[in-house]
């Protein structure tokens, strides 16, 4: 499978796209309501960074223990549940004289949920493709949360001038309830992959994904080099002040390129050998920001750099191809759950590095230097082991049962 015609003929896939896509929308909208009420409300400008981002923190705390409910579950139940809750969710959040305590309640049940059915999508993407089509179908479901992600906040601020927050909500909600009814119409009822007890066989899997000297590699590659490099991204606004939006623009465009050029282009054969340049790509033109590059140059370095990112297609595509069925959902829910904790701790560790040197733009763009330093120096640090998962190895693929 090479085309995106081909890939879309699958009903199922466009099924899982469309969703992907409309719970992206709704969650922006949400989350831009949540923070706008929660700042007009407290006055607090991290108590409203916290609704709006503070998520990821929630899911971080509670997928270590619920991470392979993702393979227990029926995965169109797991889904469809994911969309009621965030459904009744929003649609509460929309009652007025709320308490504030009670939002954030809201808040975090979904997220919760989140870390349970995370790694549903995209196993049942891994499902639904053919076999050899998961990069292409992984790049496909990227380019719909990025650009979700763009439409929906584009979005909400717009309808933020028209309609209230308690509006904004339930048309979060009517979009949440869209993907219910689409989940349930459209997937079909997919056997679970296993049975047994979450807690317990979330711990087993971790140890075993996390101990295994082929996989471990491929997560630290997939966690470490990309949230130093998020740590550079999160520098932006002190380097380039109210010209920001230029550079995070340049980003969007070249994780775009990056993702369909892999997906789309890159022979199979190819995406191996690539990974450890396309790694590199990531972080070297973020070595040129201690040079204080313009904005338009600072752009160019930019995008050129986020075409690295799509070294995460084949890496992820080795942690399908080396584990069992049976594991799916837990691997790449493990894998999801890395990643967003790396990026938090490569965004706090870049942003001490600039406090530390100056916290003013010419800190910033030392600082992003020292990130891109830290980034290469990690990826060539793991590069020999990342050896011992290449397609062209012989080793065990893993499971449980």
């Amino acid at each position: 499978m090479k085309t995106y015609r081909q890939l879309f003929a699958i009903p199922e896939f466009r099924v899982l796209f469309a969703a992907t896509s409309l719970t992206v929308a709704a969650a922006s909208v949400g989350s831009l309501a949540l923070g706008t009420l929660a700042y007009a409300e407290t006055g607090s400008p991290l108590l409203s960074a916290f609704v709006m981002f503070g998520g990821p923190l929630v899911r971080l705390a509670t997928s270590w223990f619920l991470l392979s409910l993702a393979d227990l579950w029926r995965p169109r139940a797991a889904l469809a549940f994911a969309a009621g809750v965030n459904t009744a969710a929003f649609a509460a959040q929309a009652l007025p004289s709320l308490p504030f305590v009670a939002r954030v309640v809201l808040l975090v049940v979904p997220w919760i949920v989140l870390s349970a059915t995370g790694g549903s999508m995209m196993a049942l993407v891994s499902d639904v493709v053919p076999e050899g089509a998961f990069v292409l179908g992984r790049a496909t479901m990227n380019i719909a949360v990025g650009v979700m992600q763009v439409v929906g906040y584009g979005a909400g601020g717009l309808l933020k001038l028209a309609f209230s927050t308690n509006e904004l909500f339930l048309g979060a909600a009517g979009t949440a309830l869209a993907v219910l009814v689409l989940v349930c119409l459209g997937l079909a009822d997919h056997p679970p992959r296993v049975t047994g007890t979450a807690v317990a066989r979330s711990r087993a899997a971790n140890r075993l994904l996390l101990g295994s000297p082929v996989l471990r590699p491929v997560y630290l590659t997939l966690w470490v080099p990309n949230g130093l490099v998020v740590g550079c991204e999160a520098l932006i606004v002190p380097y380039a002040g109210e010209q920001a939006g230029f550079l995070f623009a340049a980003t969007a465009v070249g994780m775009l390129v990056g993702d369909v050029a892999m997906g789309r282009f890159v022979p199979p054969a190819w995406r191996d050998r690539l990974v450890e340049p396309a790694r590199l790509l990531l972080a070297v033109p973020w070595l040129l920001f201690v040079l204080q590059p313009s904005i338009a140059v600072a752009c160019i370095l930019a995008a050129l750099a986020s075409v690295g990112y799509c070294a995460s297609l084949p890496l992820q595509e080795r942690l399908v191809t080396r584990t069992s069925p049976d594991l799916r959902g837990h691997v790449l829910g493990l894998n999801g759950l890395g990643m967003m904790a790396m990026q938090g701790v490569g965004a706090l560790f870049a942003g001490l590095v600039a406090t530390l040197l100056g916290a003013d733009a010419h800190a910033a763009g030392l600082a992003i230097g020292v990130m891109a330093v830290a980034s290469v120096a990690f990826t060539l640090s793991l590069t020999p082991g990342l050896r011992r998962s290449r397609a062209d190895q012989d080793v065990e693929v893993l499971g449980l049962n």
